[in-house]
């Protein structure tokens, strides 16, 4: 589960869009496998100390691929604000709005088509690096994707962001235009129940983009080995709520995992994962994804999410009022109550959300250690041997994903949202709690 998408990086946008549309629109584009079968070949004896390790030329393959990925997060963050620094700079944000205006009466239908314009050039302007990382992942045997449905994803996306962003952005302007010295504090009201009803509506949004079936339709026996987990778990969620994904036509990754809350909670285990490791395995990557939930990361998550937006908007606006008082004139914006205004608040809080994605992504990996010393304890007396079923997975999710054994300490500080995959499979190896009689930290037995 990535939760680093919740932290407002790029615009107000991605409160709502980016959280739903982003998970639920599979396009393999930063993750992708080779076509191994894992089941059927022995992971290469790993360097002493090290639980995780490929093959010389699967190596070398993890090494180039995970500098692309990087260089291309890095990238397109520095080439978001740039687009945003561009719209002001050029006057473009502001024209706009003026344009609008003398052709459009009355603000609602305004604000609809300057803010659909806004999200259509935006989205447009990351296509490129989009289309280089699908690129990438094909490249190294990957992605699967073909450019058909890679545009018909990219199309379904933009349109949800057109309606969905647009009325958030909507929603964001009436309130800086309502509440002109708090409005700061309207944001941050607005923004709670936003992140609440993307968590709500993601397994809702997912079949847009992938097909979906019922796990017991060819996956029977697994089903009934995940309810044993499931009744270790105390998940509550019934064989009608576990379903499989057709991953396989867009990715050979691995992956099971927990979407949604209340009624629309539910398992989903991906067919490239069914089938292809040992369904020990499955268990234990579903332990990890219930962990989530029992553990209430969440709702934690939630929480400082929404205590860290509190001071985050409170110091934009700020910020974005100096900006405006500074270099308004050039930009020709003399308010942030307008919607151009709008665009420079934007701006602030995208340089905020790079500035603090270390610190997101740092909470981010302590609630996936959580969640994997859960899904080992959870596993246990269900599979016969937890550490090494923990070892194994983490070895299958790396080789498909093909995830670099040591990455740079810096590049794991500042853009993993999970421990990497060496660190994980090291602390599986070594972690048995019930060794002379002891007991796990979330279960006694």
């Amino acid at each position: 589960m990535t939760f680093g998408r919740w932290l407002l990086r790029r615009s107000f946008i991605a409160v709502l869009v980016a959280g739903v549309i982003g998970t639920a629109g599979l396009r393999a584009q930063t993750q992708t496998a080779e076509t191994s079968q894992p089941t059927s070949v022995q992971a290469p004896a790993a360097p002493e100390g090290q639980s995780y390790s490929l093959a010389p030329d699967k190596l070398a393959k993890a090494i180039a691929v995970s500098r692309i990925r990087n260089i291309l997060n890095i990238v397109g963050s520095i080439w978001g604000l740039a687009v945003l620094w561009i719209l002001l700079a050029t006057r473009a944000a502001a024209r706009l709005e003026s344009w609008i205006a003398q052709r459009i009466a009355g603000r609602f239908s305004q604000g609809i088509l300057y803010f659909a314009i806004f999200i259509l050039v935006t989205s447009l302007a990351g296509l490129p690096l989009d289309l280089i990382g699908a690129q990438v992942e094909r490249h190294y045997g990957i992605s699967v994707q073909g450019w058909g449905s890679f545009f018909g994803d990219e199309a379904k996306g933009l349109v949800l962001t057109l309606v969905f962003g647009t009325l958030v952005l909507l929603l964001f302007s009436w309130i800086v235009r309502r509440w002109t010295r708090r409005y700061w504090f309207g944001l941050w009201v607005a923004t709670l129940p936003l992140i609440l009803l993307g968590t709500f509506l993601q397994p809702l949004l997912e079949p847009l983009f992938n097909k979906f079936e019922p796990l017991t339709q060819n996956h029977a026996a697994l089903v009934g080995e995940l309810e044993k987990v499931v009744a270790r778990t105390g998940t509550n969620i019934p064989p009608a709520r576990m379903f499989l994904m057709k991953a396989s036509l867009k990715t050979n990754g691995l992956n099971a995992y927990v979407s949604g809350m209340g009624a629309t909670k539910r398992v989903v285990v991906w067919d490239t994962t069914a089938g292809r490791i040992p369904d020990d395995e499955v268990l234990f990557i579903f332990g990890h994804e219930s962990g989530h939930y029992v553990l209430h990361h969440i709702p934690k998550m939630i929480a400082g999410t929404s205590v860290g937006l509190f001071f985050v908007y409170w110091g934009c606006a700020g910020i974005a009022a100096w900006l405006v008082g500074r270099f308004g004139d050039g930009w020709g914006i003399t308010d942030l109550s307008s919607r151009s205004g709008l665009v420079v608040l934007l701006f602030v809080v995208s340089i905020a959300g790079f500035v603090l994605q270390p610190i997101n992504n740092g909470f981010s990996r302590h609630f996936e250690h959580e969640a994997d010393v859960y899904g080992q304890e959870a596993v246990h007396g269900i599979v016969a041997y937890p550490q090494k079923t923990g070892v194994s997975a983490f070895n299958h999710l790396g080789d498909a994903w093909l995830e670099d054994p040591n990455p740079s300490p810096v590049i794991e500080f500042w853009l993993y949202n999970h421990p990497s995959t060496q660190t994980r499979a090291n602390f599986a190896a070594h972690y048995d709690p019930w060794v002379n009689g002891g007991k796990g930290e979330f279960f006694d037995k």
